[in-house]
């Protein structure tokens, strides 16, 4: 905990009222909530303890960008002390809000504070920032968590600071993530059953969609992606217009195991050959990374998009969506840490099974000619070929191979059946797709 002469305020934060609660009373996610509430409209925050307040309260007001101010050696009212430090650091004046637990009307207020000849005025109870539109709420960070109890909170209060707003979708847990996630401050929407890693994410841009947010940036509850990267996922959005923008493993200093560099490899050359994007300039160097920021179109789009799936194959079908609406993508560096206490609780082999099967019925149903009917008609070119032999070897010797023509029977019966397959598959795919 920093001492409050050692916490700097810029000139700018000067020139707006600061908000001043008393942690003494207010629970750790009251605190979270009013600070990100305040910061979102640019007003610093004051909050004031007198030593009996929890070390987490204190510790989460530390990390959410407020002035902490111990008061337990101070004489004076509380109200007076922070009426005398706002003062001190040149603020414009004080709105005290001694209901943390309910949302300041700042419109209200301000007008307030604007017609009042005060420099101290109690803050108007009403509607919050989280429940305006995208003009107040810019940035949302959704949070898909099962079972992350052991790090949802750390993960929640690192990330307050880098948006306006953050959803916690607790799928199903049965242990304490949703408390864990409320008390950092964060706002959590609860399935009643697993419905998995994709079903997750369909409540998480549902939510935005409800919100209107201008950004929705998805990222994991068990600590392996650094939340200070939110910011460079937001601003590559905003100045290449991209309406998804990929944090990739391949394209910063994330130390990859080789083990999963290689299945990644092998997951990333699939998704790229089964979605088409091989070409110069549309190759996607991680398809399955989680941390991605979708603009308000995508978040639109995809949020009525009923086929995404319900499970880890959500990540492709997301990007399946974007290609078919002709999105662009961006990838940009991100920091991976995967010795995160409580990261990816799915076996990474068992995980990459389940993703090559999945991306196998994706080029199934996108691209059969190339799955199906060219390895059909290679097999088909083998048959004729032993076909071949065992004709010749019956003219120049006058006995028949019964084995060798068997052989060549059974692959061009199968190369045959494989190609017939592929060309049925392609026309439902361009008649019916």
């Amino acid at each position: 905990m920093r001492d409050l002469e050692d916490q700097p305020v810029s000139v700018a934060e000067t020139q707006r009222p600061t908000v001043a609660i008393d942690a003494t009373e207010a629970t750790p996610g009251d605190i979270a909530r009013t600070t990100l509430r305040a910061k979102i409209r640019d007003h610093p925050v004051l909050v004031s303890h007198d030593g009996s307040a929890t070390r987490e309260s204190i510790q989460i007001a530390d990390e959410a960008g407020a002035l902490v101010l111990d008061t337990t050696d101070s004489s004076d009212e509380t109200q007076s002390t922070l009426v005398r430090v706002a003062k001190t650091y040149g603020f414009s004046g004080l709105i005290w809000h001694d209901t943390p637990s309910e949302p300041i009307d700042y419109s209200r207020t301000i007008d307030d504070f604007e017609t009042s000849e005060e420099y101290l005025v109690e803050a108007a109870i009403g509607a919050g920032a989280f429940e305006e539109r995208a003009d107040q709420t810019e940035v949302l960070v959704a949070i898909p968590a099962y079972n992350e109890a052991e790090t949802i909170g750390e993960v929640v209060s690192e990330t307050a600071q880098f948006a306006d707003r953050i959803v916690v979708v607790d799928d199903g847990s049965d242990d304490d993530t949703a408390e864990r996630a409320e008390k950092a401050g964060a706002t959590v929407v609860k399935h009643r059953r697993n419905q998995g890693y994709g079903g997750a994410l369909k409540t998480a841009f549902e939510e935005a969609d409800r919100l209107g947010v201008e950004h929705l940036v998805i990222l994991d509850g068990d600590g392996q992606h650094d939340p200070a990267d939110v910011p460079n996922l937001v601003e590559t959005q905003r100045e290449s217009g991209a309406e998804i923008v990929i944090g990739s493993r391949f394209e910063g200093d994330s130390d990859v195991p080789l083990y999963r560099r290689f299945g990644l490899f092998v997951i990333n050359t699939l998704t790229n050959v089964g979605l088409g994007t091989i070409g110069h300039g549309s190759w996607i160097r991680d398809t399955q990374s989680g941390f991605r920021a979708y603009d308000a179109e995508a978040i639109r789009s995809i949020a009525r998009d009923d086929a995404i799936g319900t499970q880890m194959s959500a990540s492709t079908d997301i990007i399946h969506h974007a290609l078919n609406q002709n999105y662009a993508i961006e990838e940009v560096g991100t920091r991976i840490t995967y010795d995160a206490e409580n990261s990816n609780s799915q076996h990474p082999l068992s995980h990459g099974v389940v993703l090559i099967r999945n991306i196998l019925t994706l080029i199934e149903q996108e691209r059969p000619i190339m799955l199906i009917g060219v390895p059909g008609f290679l097999t088909a070119t083998v048959g004729f070929g032993l076909g071949y032999w065992a004709l010749t070897n019956l003219f120049h010797t006058g006995d028949f191979p019964v084995g060798l023509a068997i052989a060549s029977l059974f692959f061009i019966l199968s190369g045959g059946l494989a190609c017939f397959s592929a060309v049925i598959l392609h026309s439902i795919e361009v008649h019916l797709g």
